[in-house]
């Protein structure tokens, strides 16, 4: 009966984590708007929302629900807790339709159906972690070759994204400043893992913030939670919100799991049925999220008989008549 209450108190944690990581999205946004309305707008580089203080109510919502996600883990095993994490998508969505008539059209639905379907499929079916005893555990598990040769290729990947594609295509294209937050989101998932060992071992009698890995760890996390704010920042205040969250929640989950695996060598313990199973998720939230992105202006396209459509062809070009 005890397993059976923590798993209720996880399940309850876990939903209110993705109401409230949710609903910060929605209120984040509503700061940016405030913010950009007296400022510089975050999408061009600036920083007014900083004295915005609903954009800081989000931040504390988000804060929280995470809180409240950490602790779901204490009580519910992950299978249970990860999937709820998908949740906040919906009630992001939702929240945008009616808060900040942010219409999502019925195809994008689909595709928001897609990535949660795909994501959920990934990690039902993505292998167990190995138990880690000590942050040097887990610096040897990251300075390994592959490891190393991953986080090369997310950090060149970032360095080009921000120098060469932000200033091109960061107004335009959603994925650039979204494929910034997923790929440092990867590595600082890593690095909270090992923070979190190194405060549960210090709890429980053994001190390991005497090890150096353990502030290198808590830097990283650090830095690389403020890159990620950023850039998600300029992702919400250039486009769709309803859009925004499944797209980011969809590329963050992929790429964590895939350091995951690459860190800690689960596809070792995996059969061919599990592999399959996570190829066919990761099509899945592909398709999903190509579908979302291809439709995110039809819910706000003009149709013929709306103000907007008239001026559109009132200011088109004519054809002079013929003699």
């Amino acid at each position: 009966m005890v397993g059976v209450s923590d798993n209720v108190r996880g399940f309850l944690l876990a939903i209110s984590s993705s109401i409230f990581i949710g609903s910060s999205f929605i209120i984040k946004k509503k700061g940016l708007k405030k913010a950009g309305a007296s400022g510089t707008r975050a999408g061009d580089g600036g920083y007014s929302y900083l004295a915005e203080p609903m954009w800081w109510a989000g931040m504390i919502a988000m804060v929280f629900g995470e809180a409240l996600n950490f602790a779901a883990y204490a009580y519910a095993p992950a299978v249970l807790v990860t999937p709820l994490g998908a949740l906040s998508i919906i009630f992001s969505s939702v929240m945008a339709h009616f808060i900040l008539q942010e219409r999502l059209h019925m195809f994008g639905i689909v595709g928001c159906i897609l990535c949660l379907v795909g994501s959920v499929t990934i990690v039902l079916h993505a292998p167990f972690e190995r138990d880690i005893e000590s942050v040097k555990e887990v610096w040897h598990l990251a300075t390994e070759p592959g490891f190393i040769a991953y986080t090369f290729i997310v950090l060149a990947l970032v360095a080009i994204l921000i120098f060469v594609y932000v200033p091109r295509y960061g107004q335009t294209h959603m994925v650039v400043n979204i494929g910034i937050c997923s790929f440092m989101g990867s590595l600082t998932v890593m690095a909270v893992k090992a923070v979190a060992i190194a405060l549960k071992l210090t709890f429980s009698g053994s001190n390991q913030f005497i090890y150096f890995q353990t502030w290198f760890f808590t830097i990283l996390v650090i830095v690389f939670c403020i890159m990620q704010l950023i850039y998600l920042n300029k992702a919400l205040d250039t486009f769709n919100t309803a859009v925004v969250s499944p797209v980011y929640y969809v590329m963050f989950t992929t790429l964590t799991i895939v350091a995951s695996m690459i860190m800690f060598k689960e596809w070792d313990s995996q059969n061919a049925t599990q592999i399959i199973t996570e190829l066919c998720g990761f099509v899945t939230i592909v398709s999903g999220t190509f579908l979302l992105h291809k439709t995110k202006d039809m819910g706000t396209a003009p149709t013929m008989s709306s103000p907007a459509y008239q001026r559109s062809t009132d200011s088109s070009p004519r054809r002079p008549p013929e003699p």
